[in-house]
């Protein structure tokens, strides 16, 4: 049996607040657990974990342990990113991060559960599970049901889509104020293969979740289950000393990857896994290993929003147990889970229900990659780009002529009026980690502009922003690092200028020679577009750079 911090850290003071909390002797040798609770009554993606916290805290309670309740902040794109262009959202999730240190790591407690909901939590508490290194286990809070308009499945990428199409005069399907209390029909995330959704799969991917949690309904009796068997589980692993840097190896984040791969998820999970990579001090570069891997991995399922399967079509056929199942030789099966088994233990004797929806490598939905990192002169370091399944609408190849905008509006507005034309490159810049900050300014609804406007096969969109995990329209690349705020060339770039991409030779390049870059460069004004006070000026003056997954802490040496 570990020995307990909590336990060595008691004082006759530190013990009369555990009396005073109701606690008895007995319990003073129990392992003490965190339950990190993000519920809100400001987002539907949060509403119900309050729920899911007294099941895990009843498990706890029942296997031994003695169960503590803490918050951290919830950061919901639709409602949290109301302010400074959402901005909020990505510093939310180191926010998290910082938070559950604050309290967790404080109170020298044994192990933590944390109810993982919205886009940024999830990647936040595996980063916080890196950096405490103790016992943790993550529950998936499932995601929100949809709706239907008469025969019609309406959900929130529906509302979005059609909402900015009606602004190039593009009718909705339905009534408005009718798809607007039908998107969205219960608590969780948002449904379909989003950021939310993929990060669910990755936290499976990782072994850092139950076997089978994700996808998940909220609220059912699976997610319920899920969640009992965590907080059972949570004691064990303390007992055990099965902490998360013993399973967040090297071979947990190739599986992860090929999962992400696999599913045509969220570019966002790329960043994630690097920073928790970064937190869990792992010797892993998340982009050198994403362009390996997805040069093998080919797309097994068709999850909106890259073709017609429902997630709930998907969590029926396996979700991202079969994907790990469907990736035989892929994946890398000596991968410890929070189980104490191998993901190989896990996965024998398993059975895919449908290996239709969720092919195996032998026939594949489409060959790779779903999603590519991109280099050039355009892109030093980085850029990243989603071609998800090949349908004809994204072409992998594009030369054209630069159109710049350092405003979300102006582009909107000149995409609106037929200023961007066939054959545009459309470079929206000044959305970076710093200066967005923190990634904020609204690609996304750039790239729905496009789209709506009838450009998306015939205009490539870059930007040095992130996208939601929605946004799968055209030939998009994003993420361009260094960023146009530090001096990347993506902020060099100038209305005419010749832009080179190929997705095939993994290439975006300026076509433009060195000596006029450098008298450019020498021109450019200083400072930041975009001001930043509070939490966000902390955030722009420390945030690193993309290659470490935009995390505030200094890289290990």
């Amino acid at each position: 049996m570990a020995k307990l911090r909590s336990l060595s850290a008691n004082s006759p003071w530190r013990r009369s607040h555990w009396y005073a909390l109701g606690l008895t002797e007995a319990d003073m040798q129990k392992p003490k657990i965190a339950v990190v609770n993000s519920s809100s009554e400001l987002a539907i993606c949060f509403s119900h974990l309050d729920g899911v916290a007294k099941v895990v805290k009843d498990a706890i309670r029942a296997a031994g342990g003695v169960p503590f309740e803490v918050r951290t902040t919830a950061p919901s794109d639709f409602i949290t990113g109301a302010a400074r262009r959402g901005s909020y959202i990505l510093a939310a999730r180191d926010l998290v991060t910082n938070d559950i240190e604050a309290q967790v790591e404080a109170a020298l407690l044994d192990g933590m559960v944390c109810l993982t909901s919205c886009d940024k939590t999830p990647p936040g508490h595996l980063m916080a599970a890196g950096r405490l290194n103790i016992p943790t286990i993550l529950v998936i809070g499932g995601y929100q049901a949809s709706g239907q308009i008469g025969n019609d499945h309406v959900d929130l990428e529906d509302l979005w889509s059609g909402v900015v199409g009606q602004e190039f005069g593009k009718p909705l399907k339905h009534d408005q104020a009718e798809m607007e209390r039908q998107a969205v029909r219960g608590p969780g995330v948002c449904a379909g293969m989003a950021t939310a959704n993929t990060m669910h799969c990755v936290v499976e991917a990782l072994g850092m979740c139950m076997p089978g949690s994700a996808p998940v309904r909220a609220n059912s009796e699976k997610m319920f289950e899920m969640a009992r068997r965590a907080g059972e589980r949570i004691v064990a692993m303390v007992n055990e000393d099965l902490t998360p840097r013993k399973i967040l190896t090297e071979a947990a984040f190739r599986n992860a990857i090929a999962t992400v791969l696999a599913v045509s998820g969220s570019i966002n999970a790329i960043k994630h896994l690097q920073a928790t990579a970064m937190e869990a001090q792992a010797d892993v570069d998340v982009f050198k290993l994403w362009d390996e891997i997805g040069r093998k991995v080919p797309i097994l399922t068709a999850v909106r929003p890259n073709g017609k399967v429902r997630i709930e079509g998907f969590e029926d056929a396996g979700g991202a147990r079969a994907i790990l199942k469907q990736l035989g030789n892929l994946a890398d099966t000596s991968a410890m889970t929070c189980t104490g088994k191998t993901l190989g233990q896990e996965l024998a004797g398993y059975t895919v229900p449908d290996p239709e929806i969720i092919r195996p490598l032998s026939r594949p939905i489409a060959p790779g990659p779903a999603i590519a990192i991109l280099k050039g002169s355009l892109a030093p370091e980085s850029a990243v780009v989603k071609m998800g399944i090949p349908d004809g609408k994204r072409p992998e190849r594009f030369d054209g002529t630069a159109r710049v905008y350092d405003d979300t509006q102006l582009a909107m507005t000149e995409i609106r009026n037929g200023t961007v034309k066939k054959g545009d490159v459309v470079i929206l810049r000044g959305q970076g980690l710093k200066g967005g900050p923190a990634m904020g300014g609204g690609a996304s609804i750039v790239l729905f502009a496009i789209d709506a406007a009838g450009l998306a096969q015939d205009v490539a969109f870059v930007t040095d922003g992130q996208l939601s995990g929605l946004c799968l329209k055209g030939l998009t690349i994003a993420e361009v690092a260094p960023e146009a705020a530090v001096g990347g060339p993506i902020g060099l770039v100038r209305n005419g200028d010749k832009v080179h991409v190929s997705v095939p030779d993994r290439k975006l390049d300026l076509l433009v020679g060195e000596q006029e870059l450098a008298a450019r460069r020498a021109a450019l004004p200083q400072g930041y577009a975009v001001p930043a006070e509070g939490y966000l000026g902390i955030y722009r003056r420390e945030v690193q750079d993309m290659g470490t997954g935009a995390v505030l802490i200094e890289p290990c040496s």
